[in-house]
């Protein structure tokens, strides 16, 4: 009895003394545990997470390669007959090859490249030898003339390896057909090609296609030009946002458009960039001479391209546009037949329309997105008929169309009731029911099965138990009936179908465990698993998983979903600083649903001391209502350092080894716009930032993603319609500053404009701050071979103010040892 009662008594001093406990500041950096998970020390500890499942032509069979530390191997799955079976008997196959081409192999070192499925009957590969043969152009060079080794090259083995036999056959003289050009636009029925050079249109035949792929500049090719008004700012043969300011007008280019059926009919939109202004960039570590680029950049409130429809016709090789528009400023795009894993086959992209031989499926939107139309257009009598129309006082992020091919019916995919669902609409536009409805969000559309009137689709929120963002497969009837989800489990996933939709695989996992991958019937059971990620070395170096976590908005009452990251060597007495990585959305968050290998912005960030943490925010992740979506219409700046802030407390309250008081924040193009604007926003909360790449200034930011999400206002009078643009931008909260600040751009980043950093460094010099600056020399928008660089930079600089300590030597042993 004595016993008993000093159970309760010791267990009570151990909490006592527990809690007592001194809580410890973090005060050295640890740059030893963070070079050790560098991104290619990360490749070589994890090889393969995700099944890539490459469908055969004419049947359910797939086969995939998979890679971990035992070496790679090939695989063809049977769905149906529920089998797996390695392609290759690889001790064989070392042995054989060795002999081939006298280099030595064994099973685990086999350089396979470029495997590739042919007829559903064989696979052919190449190997490249140890064994020097003279280069391609040089190898009619007359015997007696010396070849030195820069003549030289690698001897490129070619093999084919029948499937059934399992025989091996060495094809490396047999004359291989060449892939048809990219700029070859070829019929369906291989009639014609069309392509344009220079500026215009130009058609030609198989035949001489195939002696321009021996040679371009072959005089004698047989070519039909067909328009003669293109000009470098009105090209045919580019996008909206492209141009041909740098175009080479002696080759040939795509002429980016879709054929009827039949072959007869090609449809192009051409854009006119006259009224679209230039952007340029200088490349200072160009030789022998610093170089401008130059390049068409719409920015918000310019003119946008002038789009027109061009039908051409190949009976008689006439041309001619048709007048679609009906906004000003409308962006157009012609609808196309579903993609097929069985096109990969095809000898040439196959770039049909989605409609009749006389007509097709045509969408079109007014500028900022409010109002889109889903029309036919009639080559009878060159008509354009609205058959659905949508309207949003913020833009339409998802509206889509699946025609049912031989019918009278469409199944659309819409947010017009606040969440993304599908509806089943005749082809007048009448609805006849709702597919999918209830509060959750329809991603996109997997499969159709007409004959069985079913749809097969992914959606995330369905299950209110799980993360709101965790994709799963579902089916349904088109009347609605019947849904069914495919692939329960609580985990995220992305997905390959089918052609019949019968199967389905499946890669899943959540950032805290670890990936792995199934075949599914999509009836709802689980064929088969294929692999789980190897993870053995990874765990050896002492990785730890991240941890979900769940928090309120500034509203208290939205939920925000995010992840923490800690030190691998995690000490609950110890108390670490805290960062936080952001991007804004709307188009997506920061925040990893599904494991990824190690990110230098939070995985490995962490590692120098620091809790590291992303979340949403609302106005973020579209994949959620279109209220939560929507949030921050209208005031692009602001919408999300609320919530970001409140997330930091509510976790700084929760947990006592979290230094609610040492906050840092970092973000990369809308994420570093962000963090800027917080730091600026709450100076006295975040006392560091590190900000890359942000668009600081959204008036010269890309026209599309600014006005779209932002608004912009419409002004109609009689004359003309005019736009108007209006932002916030962080050059205006300069003066807040007061924690330490670090802005990062590449300088010749073409798609958030390196001026967007300078203006504001201007901002801050006239406010009499002093902030840090490093430009990556010859970067894009990504920082390419610097990122490495840059990691060591933002370590010193959050190491330096929010721990107290930072390496100060000229050299960054760390990349040396990488």
């Amino acid at each position: 009895m004595i016993f008993k009662l000093l159970l309760p008594v010791a267990a009570l001093l151990l909490s006592v003394t527990a809690s007592a406990q001194q809580m410890t500041p973090v005060t050295a950096a640890d740059y030893d545990q963070a070079e050790k998970f560098s991104i290619k020390k990360m490749k070589r500890l994890v090889k393969t997470r995700n099944v890539k499942a490459n469908w055969f032509r004419d049947s359910d069979k797939f086969w995939y390669e998979w890679t971990d530390t035992d070496g790679t191997n090939w695989y063809i799955v049977d769905p149906e007959a529920r089998t797996k079976t390695a392609v290759f008997d690889l001790e064989a196959l070392a042995v054989e090859l060795t002999g081939l081409t006298q280099d030595a192999f064994d099973a685990q070192h086999i350089p396979i490249k470029n495997l590739e499925l042919k007829d559903d009957r064989a696979f052919t590969f190449e190997l490249q030898s140890n064994l020097l043969v003279p280069k391609k152009d040089t190898a009619s060079v007359q015997k007696s003339k010396f070849i030195g080794t820069k003549d030289m090259e690698k001897k490129l083995f070619r093999f084919e390896y029948d499937i059934a036999s399992k025989k091996l056959t060495d094809v490396t003289d047999r004359e291989e057909e060449e892939d048809f050009p990219k700029w070859a636009c070829i019929a369906p029925d291989t009639s014609a090609v069309l392509y344009v050079k220079g500026y215009n249109v130009y058609r030609t035949d198989m035949a001489n296609l195939r002696r321009l792929m021996k040679d371009e500049k072959d005089s004698t090719v047989t070519e039909l030009q067909i328009t003669f008004d293109g000009t470098a700012e009105k090209p045919y043969g580019s996008d909206n946002y492209e141009g041909a300011l740098d175009r080479d007008t002696t080759k040939r280019y795509p002429l980016w458009g879709y054929w009827s059926p039949d072959s007869r009919i090609y449809a192009s939109l051409e854009y006119d960039m006259t009224g679209v202004n230039e952007l340029w960039v200088i490349n200072s570590t160009s030789e022998p001479r610093p170089t401008i680029e130059k390049y068409k950049y719409q920015v918000p409130g310019e003119p946008n391209p002038k789009e027109t429809l061009h039908i051409f016709n190949m009976t008689d090789n006439s041309h001619r546009t048709i007048d679609t528009g009906t906004f000003k400023d409308q962006e157009s795009m012609i609808c196309t037949l579903p993609h097929l894993n069985r096109d990969r086959y095809d000898k040439f992209h196959k770039r049909i329309w989605n409609g009749g031989s006389d007509w097709f499926w045509y969408m079109r939107c007014s500028r900022g997105y409010h109002d889109m139309q889903i029309c036919t257009v009639s080559l009878k009598d060159d008509s354009t008929k609205v058959i659905y129309e949508e309207k949003s006082n913020a833009y339409i992020d998802v509206l889509n169309i699946h025609p049912i091919i031989g019918g009278n019916e469409f199944i659309l995919l819409s947010e017009k009731n606040g969440w993304s669902h599908l509806y089943l609409y005749s082809n007048t536009g009448s609805l006849k029911n709702a597919i999918t409805k209830g509060s959750y969000h329809v991603e996109r559309i997997l499969n159709v099965d007409e004959k069985a009137r079913v749809v097969y689709f992914s959606a995330t929120g369905y299950n209110k138990d799980q993360n709101p963002y965790y994709l799963h497969a579902y089916r349904v009837n088109f009347d609605g009936t019947g849904l069914k989800e495919i692939d329960p489990g609580n985990y995220n996933s992305d997905y390959s179908i089918s052609d019949d939709g019968k199967y389905l695989v499946s890669n899943y996992s959540r950032v805290d465990t670890t990936p792995a991958n199934a075949v599914f019937s999509t009836t709802g059971s689980k064929i088969m698993n294929l692999e789980t990620a190897d993870f053995r070395e990874l765990l050896k170096a002492g990785y730890k998983f991240p941890e979900t976590f769940r928090v309120k908005a500034a509203d208290g009452i939205t939920d925000l979903y995010g992840v923490m990251y800690k030190p691998y060597d995690f000490d609950s007495t110890k108390v670490y600083p805290i960062i936080d990585y952001v991007y804004p959305g709307p188009q997506v968050e920061a925040t990893y649903y599904s494991w990824t290998n190690v990110s230098v912005r939070t995985d490995r960030l962490a590692q120098l001391g620091f809790i590291v943490i992303s979340v949403g925010n609302r106005g973020g992740h579209p994949m959620r209502s279109k209220w939560y979506h929507n949030y921050g219409y209208g005031n692009m700046r602001d919408y999300p350092l609320e919530d970001h802030k409140t997330a930091v407390q509510q976790l700084a309250a929760q947990y006592r080894w979290i230094d609610g008081n040492k906050v840092g924040i970092h973000g990369h193009s809308g994420g570093g716009f962000m963090s800027t604007a917080a730091i600026l926003t709450y100076p006295d909360f975040y006392k560091v930032a590190v900000s890359c790449a942000g668009n600081h200034d959204n008036r010269i930011y890309n026209r599309w993603w600014s006005e779209t999400h932002h608004g912009v206002k419409e002004i109609v009078s009689e004359k003309d319609t005019t736009f108007e643009y209006s932002i916030h931008y962080n050059q205006e909260l300069a003066k807040n500053l007061k924690g330490h600040l670090l802005l990062v751009h590449g300088d010749i980043d073409n798609n958030v404009h390196p001026a967007n950093t300078i203006r504001m460094v201007n901002a801050l010099i006239r406010a009499n701050k002093r902030f840090d600056m490093l430009i990556l020399p010859g970067q894009r928008h990504g920082f390419g071979d610097m990122n490495e660089y840059f990691f060591w930079k933002m370590a010193d600089y959050f190491s330096r103010y929010l721990i107290g300590d930072c390496r100060t030597s000229v050299d960054i042993p760390q990349m040396n040892n990488d």
